[in-house]
């Protein structure tokens, strides 16, 4: 930790007496806004900073060391940086009293000048969004029954790794909706399999599933006799652990993506195909929208990247 955030409370906030670093974590980590693998990546983001040397409290050296990470990490950073500062704005503006209004005005101005601190460059254009093909998407599948160097994988992980992709990729889930999805939450509703997901922003949905995605969630709970998650890491001596974490699922998502010559695939490009192939198989947007649990229709379209078509529209069809 560096001896410049043992000391910033007092520099920015001379009435209050604490660590910066764990200040921040603790915000981070006390946010309800904040999905858990975000919180894992912003707090890790924090670390990798602090383990320079540098200070959260030093703007300079905050800016300097941002160009020196990826994009998404500057981000991340980015993010971090601003949720500290808006809690220490606020904590200033709570502390006011006639006495000390020109220290907290002064403390209030340091902290607004903190969330400016990282720039963060925006795309121009479009988005660049993956999706795969029905072949692509079938040898990513195909993927999980070899090891790197070619040989056959051994059975637990290559079922547990096409299970994995499968859910993501063929129900469309998110990957922290993959983590926490229990063998209870697969039913069966009118000759077909559903499962029943605790979506984000506790939005509950009902996402009906393949006859072939449904044994093979069967057959996985079959080999690891188990209850409770579906998924679960491996250890050492391949015994399936409680869990698997959100960053377990992106290293798979990643491990397999490179054995198709996608090593930049994230497991969010597999919830697109999802939606990508729905719709060329001619299922309505309505419906590949309420599948996904989007609160819009436009959030849908830039899924699919459709836009808007003003030469052709429904109501030229109509009557009136």
């Amino acid at each position: 930790m560096s001896q410049n955030d043992s000391k910033f409370s007092s520099e920015i906030l001379p009435f209050q007496s604490f660590d910066l670093g764990e200040f921040v974590v603790q915000t981070i980590q006390n946010d309800p806004t904040l999905q858990p693998s975000t919180k894992h990546q912003y707090i890790k983001a924090i670390e990798n900073y602090l383990v320079t040397g540098g200070s959260l409290a030093d703007p300079q050296a905050l800016t300097e060391y941002a160009l020196t990470v990826g994009s998404s990490t500057r981000s991340f950073l980015a993010a971090a940086v601003t949720r500290m500062a808006q809690e220490l704005e606020l904590l200033a503006k709570g502390s006011a009293t006639p006495d000390n209004i020109d220290i907290i005005q002064a403390a209030v101005f340091r902290a607004q000048a903190l969330q400016k601190t990282i720039k963060i460059r925006q795309p121009q254009g479009e988005r660049a969004h993956t999706w795969l093909t029905w072949f692509e998407a079938e040898q990513l599948l195909d993927a999980c029954q070899r090891r790197v160097s070619g040989k056959a994988e051994m059975r637990i992980f290559a079922q547990r790794d096409r299970l994995a992709i499968g859910l993501m990729m063929a129900a469309g889930l998110r990957r922290e909706e993959a983590a926490s999805l229990q063998f209870t939450d697969i039913v069966k509703q009118n000759e077909r399999y559903v499962l029943n997901v605790k979506g984000k922003g506790a939005k509950d949905r009902v996402v009906p599933i393949s006859e072939r995605l449904a044994e093979a969630i069967i057959d996985w709970q079959f080999l690891v006799s188990a209850e409770g998650l579906i998924l679960r890491s491996l250890g050492r001596n391949k015994v399936p652990k409680e869990s698997i974490s959100t960053t377990g699922l992106y290293n798979i998502v990643q491990k397999r993506g490179a054995m198709i010559g996608k090593p930049e695939l994230q497991p969010h490009d597999l919830r697109r195909t999802y939606a990508e192939l729905g719709r060329r198989a001619g299922v309505q947007i309505s419906q590949i929208s309420k599948l996904l649990g989007h609160a819009s229709i436009e959030t849908t379209q830039e899924y699919l990247n459709i836009e808007l078509d003003l030469e052709m529209t429904i109501s030229d069809f109509v009557p009136f």
